[in-house]
């Protein structure tokens, strides 16, 4: 996730930004201040990987202020926003990652955020560190150096779910009373708040102990809770940027698209009954089946019939009642004549439908079946391919 301080006198300038920024979830705004003064003194500890900042301010210049904000984080690039290109080979005298014309479009937003992401790569790949990362995919783990930590267990399953809610709600601040009503809802006020403090002191301990640098804050005079992410990698949200960065598949990019498919090994959080993650895990799920589609459709599109049978039983395998899915994969089937796979595809939906929900396939998928069933009657002596044989 990148994290982003924004700096602009003009207020509604900032907001501008900000929401285009916030359109794209590979980007945090950590910050936004209409005083640059007031913004040089917080950015040590926002610490961001870029500075949006205006060149054109009354008070203090944008030039000015990118030499003092470099002194303070050399570490965050700096993206110049001008009304004006003359300001071009100054600003990259200062080694400015780039400047942007207001303005700002989308469009060209999104340029140089590809630019700062190329950027991070190649820093990180220079200077490799064993970053934590945090799976959400399935089960939740923690990994670092592609190792699953050894010896991390949480106290309590209470102490795993207010994690994960705090987790699920990072870099938010959360009322005190609100987790407590999720996790001890039925019982008496003194003993909740008591089991509550004891929870995220355990939580504490639990990340203390596994060198994970977390920060769980209490803010607002102790009235809620906060988890600072900070540079915690989050496996969910590394997954939808890649897709979302990587736009419309072509022959070029496929083998990055197809690696990011095999990244979701299952559902968000999926091993555990937690009510206020359904939301989120049918949006992960939906952008996931509507990727592994078009990979599919892809392959088929490339004449590639054994991946897109691949793609289409994985999906199948993952989530058994997507009927498209079940349908591509008697497409496929058909289009290689491979018959008694069709016939075994559509009767494994069928059983499935009925014994599980009373129901029969969908009409375009019964129709379909049944026209190519009539024009199949006859028998073939030989069938050009079978699945088995690609």
């Amino acid at each position: 996730m990148i994290r982003a301080l924004l700096i602009d006198d003009e207020r509604l300038a900032i907001v501008k930004l900000e929401f285009m920024l916030k359109e794209i979830t590979s980007v945090n705004v950590v910050g936004s201040f209409t005083d640059p003064v007031h913004a040089v003194e917080a950015a040590p500890q926002l610490k961001p990987d870029v500075i949006f900042l205006d060149i054109e301010m009354p008070e203090l210049n944008g030039m000015m202020v990118a030499e003092l904000l470099q002194r303070h984080c050399p570490k965050a690039m700096i993206v110049f926003l001008t009304a004006y290109n003359t300001y071009a080979v100054e600003a990259f005298e200062l080694n400015a990652l780039d400047y942007v014309l207001k303005p700002v479009n989308r469009s060209r937003l999104q340029m140089t955020l590809q630019r700062l992401e190329e950027r991070l790569a190649s820093l990180s790949l220079l200077n490799p560190v064993e970053n934590t990362v945090v799976y959400c995919f399935q089960s939740l783990r923690f990994e670092r150096g592609g190792h699953v930590l050894p010896n991390f267990r949480w106290r309590t399953a209470k102490a795993q779910e207010l994690f994960a809610y705090l987790l699920h709600n990072r870099n938010r601040f959360v009322h005190r009373d609100a987790l407590i009503e999720l996790l001890w809802p039925d019982t008496p006020a003194k003993k909740a708040s008591t089991l509550f403090y004891t929870t995220i002191y355990q939580i504490r301990q639990c990340l203390k102990q596994g060198e994970i640098d977390l920060q769980i804050s209490n803010v607002s005079a102790g009235e809620g809770y906060m988890l600072e992410a900070g540079d915690l990698h989050v496996d969910v949200d590394d997954w939808e940027s890649g897709i979302q960065r990587l736009s419309y598949i072509h022959s070029s990019n496929i083998l990055e698209h197809h690696r990011l498919f095999e990244l979701y090994i299952g559902d968000y959080l999926g091993d555990y009954d937690y009510l206020w993650a359904e939301s989120e895990r049918q949006r992960l799920r939906t952008i996931w089946l509507h990727h592994a589609i078009s990979i599919a459709e892809f392959y088929i599109a490339c004449n590639k019939p054994a991946e897109a049978v691949t793609v289409y039983q994985r999906i199948v395998a993952m989530q058994p009642y997507f009927e498209q899915a079940h349908f591509g994969l008697m497409k496929v089937y058909e289009s290689i004549g491979d018959r008694a796979s069709v016939e075994s595809q559509y009767n494994q939906l069928s059983d499935l439908l009925w014994k599980e929900l009373g129901i029969e396939p969908p009409g375009e998928i019964t129709k379909w079946f049944r026209d190519w069933k009539h024009n199949n009657s006859r028998p073939v002596p030989h069938a050009k391919k079978t699945a088995a044989s690609l």
